[in-house]
Formats: C-alpha cells, structure tokens, sequence
C-alpha cells in the first residue's frame, strides 16, 4: 500500500473516531427514557442534614439498575424554603417534574388545582402493593377530600422533652408513659419557683407546650375534615385551652423562653423526633442541652383523649401530567414503600420511616444507637410506632393554614390577655367559621 493510501486511511479513522462517539450519545439519549423528580436539599423538619441526597441518591442507583434505558434527573442545590417557588415556575411553564416531594403548605393547594395524579387506580392495580404497611396516620396524610393524592415518606411525631436533672433535683420521677394532664400539672406546680429568693421566678414546669398539643392530647379536632366549619367550642378543645390557661397562671406573667428551657431551669418542652435524634447526637449535644441530662416521652393525656400529639409527614405523589405513569409509580413505590430504601432514613436523616415494619425493627433501634453515647436511652421501635400509629393528622383543605394561623393567633391573645376562655372561643369561632365559608 502506497504512503498516500495510508494517510488517508489513517485520517478516516481519526474522522470517525472525532464524529461517532457524539452521534452514538445522541442516539443513546434519544433511546433512553429520562424521569424528572422533584426534590428539595436539608431537612424537611428544620433541622441540620448534611446527607439529604444520600438516600435518593441510592434509590436512584437501584431503580436505573432495575429499569435499563432509564434514568432519573433531578435539580440540586433546590432549598426547601425555595422549593415551593421553585416547583411553581416549573409548572407555569409545563415541566413539572414526574415524581416529586410535596411540602405540607402545598399539599392542599396541588390537590384542589389537579396538580397530582390520583393514586388510587394505581393502587387497585397493584397486587404487590398493601396500603396497611404503612402507618395509618401517615397514609391518611397524603388524603384530600377521600382521595389519595400522595404517599408518605418520612414522619415525625411530637415527643415531650423531660429535663431528667432538674426532675432528680427535685425529688420527682420520671413520668410514666401513659401520664395525664394532672401529672403534668402536678410536677410543673411543684418545680415552678423562685430559686435565688428575689421575688421572681426562675424555675418553670413547661416551655412552648400550646392549645393545639393539648387539643390533640384530649382527642379533640379543630376542623371538620372537609374545612367548612371549626369546632373551637367543642368541649374537648375548650377543656385544652382552659389547661393551657392553668399552666400560664403558674408563671405569674413571666414569659417562659427558649433561652429558659436551653439553661436547664425548665421542665418539660415538646419536640420533634427529628430535634430528638439531632441533638441526642454529637456535635450538635454539645451545642444544646448539654449542660444536663433529658429524654424523651410520650405527650400527656387529655381528660377525654389519651398519649396523642401531631405527625407531620414529608409526601411524594406523581404529576397528573406524566406520561410515564408506570415508571414513576415504581420510583414513588421504590422511595415511599421498598424496607431497604426505608431503612436509609434512620442512618441519613433525622425523620422515622413511614413503614411499620421498619420503624418498629430492632434494625431501626441499633441505627438510632449507633449515633448516641451508651448511657442515651434509645426510644423503642414499638412505643415510636404506638406514638406515629395514634398521631394526630391535620386535615386537608385549601384554607387550613390560614384558618388555623388565625385561630392560634387570636387564642394567644385570649391566653396573654387571661380572657374568658368560653366567650371568647364562641366569638372566635364565628370569626372563622365566617373566613372558612367565604
């Protein structure tokens, strides 16, 4: 072969090797099937988590693995407090992603504008899929008006926090798990005082413990499930404010601050189970609460309710407008259903699974103590799953948020101002009963 023929066989190679690669990527990306999702960065709960992509990021692996020719996009670096706006801009401009996270203060708004597909064909369809796996509070969560709009990934009920030092201190027990407003009563009358002798007290039973943990607590609702009426002159919900009142009277007009709580000099205080891992765990023990010991336990009992307190859940749905519907009800399955991929929410966040199966295991508590110092107790998976199965659920409809900001707004007036508790709630009752039916 003559030195011409070669160079010029040599150059058609390195023109193909230039031009075939991007064609192949082209054809490749035309043949592949992308699904959008939707997500926020950090914690849902307000808390710090330097691991939200850990377990999307798994999930991701295993279903594109599963699933050849498809893949899973996602945008990094959405904050929750952008995510909403986000998710709003996408949609205007018809992109919105096929699975996505649905903050609660949007949850009711995507549901009664059709935002999200209804789930429930896809679960009829479904013989893999058994709905009673999940905790029943966290399920109902992804309801509106009877229809299942989403499915839960994440929960996390409220605990009371118990400042065991100053408990010991004063000579009292750690209340029982079924303890009752009187308990509560009782040991905050009894802590509540003033320490120094200079007329003014510096000790208190409870911190930021409010009528809705009360009404919760005494099995009482704030609204009709389908929002067109309150119910803040039912006797359960008159009985939680009239309690709430008592504690008040307690501090003599003193203001009771988180500052108070963070010294030490404070009894009890509601929390999260997302605040309970975060600072159970270093570094963030040495941060808070460190300078005495504490635990956590179940809510007090109403007269007429029982250990209950509020579950707030993170829901995933599908966008009405997919046309991937079977591909994205088996990533919304992988995320909000598989036990694996449930498991990764106790080692890369701070929420517990929506899974009973998960959250109630002897997995879940050695994870938990991994992260704690031995003398920590761990709360067991049956007492967290009892607390989650019992919570409380909001119910959903378009103006919850707003009506209820009202309502909380006006009784803490009624509190501060020491007003008649009946009175008052009949006249605000009518106040926003007369909103909710605008």
């Amino acid at each position: 072969m003559k030195t011409w023929q070669k160079v010029l066989i040599l150059a058609g190679i390195a023109c193909a090797a230039a031009v075939l690669p991007p064609a192949l990527a082209r054809y490749r990306s035309d043949r592949e099937t992308v699904l959008e999702f939707g997500m926020f960065t950090g914690s849902n709960w307000n808390v710090a988590n330097a691991n939200s992509f850990v377990i999307i990021d798994k999930a991701i692996e295993r279903f594109e693995e599963e699933h050849p020719g498809v893949r899973i996009h996602y945008y990094s670096g959405v904050r929750k407090d952008d995510y909403s706006e986000w998710f709003s801009r996408k949609l205007l401009a018809g992109e919105q992603p096929d699975v996505f996270m649905v903050l609660g203060t949007d949850f009711n708004q995507f549901s009664s504008m059709g935002v999200m597909k209804d789930l429930g064909p896809l679960m009829e369809q479904d013989e893999s899929f058994d709905e009673t796996k999940y905790f029943s509070s966290t399920f109902r969560a992804g309801q509106y008006r009877d229809v299942q709009y989403a499915l839960p990934y994440e929960t996390v009920p409220t605990l009371m926090f118990v400042n065991k030092t100053l408990l010991v201190k004063e000579g009292i027990e750690i209340p029982h798990l079924d303890w009752t407003w009187g308990d509560m009563y009782r040991i905050c009358e009894k802590v509540t005082k003033d320490l120094d002798g200079d007329g003014i007290l510096d000790q208190f039973g409870s911190y930021n413990f409010d009528w809705t943990d009360a009404v919760y607590a005494n099995g009482g609702e704030i609204f009709e499930p389908d929002g067109r009426e309150c119910y803040l002159t039912d006797d359960r919900v008159v009985e939680s404010v009239q309690f709430v009142q008592r504690l008040n009277e307690l501090y003599d007009g003193k203001k009771v601050t988180q500052e108070d709580f963070n010294s030490g000099v404070v009894a009890f205080m509601p929390l999260t189970f997302a605040e309970y891992r975060t600072y159970k765990t270093y570094p963030y023990k040495i941060k808070k609460y460190a300078s005495f010991q504490w635990d956590c336990i179940t809510m007090p009992a109403g007269y007429q309710g029982g250990n209950y307190s509020q579950v707030d859940t993170l829901l995933m749905g599908i966008s009405a407008d997919t046309n991937k519907q079977e591909l994205a009800w088996e990533f919304l399955k992988l995320l909000t259903y598989d036990e694996r991929i449930q498991m990764e929410i106790f080692r890369s966040s701070q929420g517990s699974s929506v899974l009973k199966a998960v959250t109630q295991s002897r997995e879940m508590e050695s994870i938990v103590q991994e992260d704690m110092e031995g003398s920590d107790t761990v709360i067991g998976g049956d007492l967290l799953g009892r607390i989650i199965e019992e919570g409380h659920v909001e119910p959903q409809f378009k103006k919850h948020e707003q009506a209820l900001a009202l309502a909380d707004s006006e009784i803490g007036q009624i509190l501060e101002n020491d007003e008649t508790i009946d009175s008052s709630l009949k006249i605000l009752q009518r106040t926003v009963n007369s909103y909710l039916q605008q």
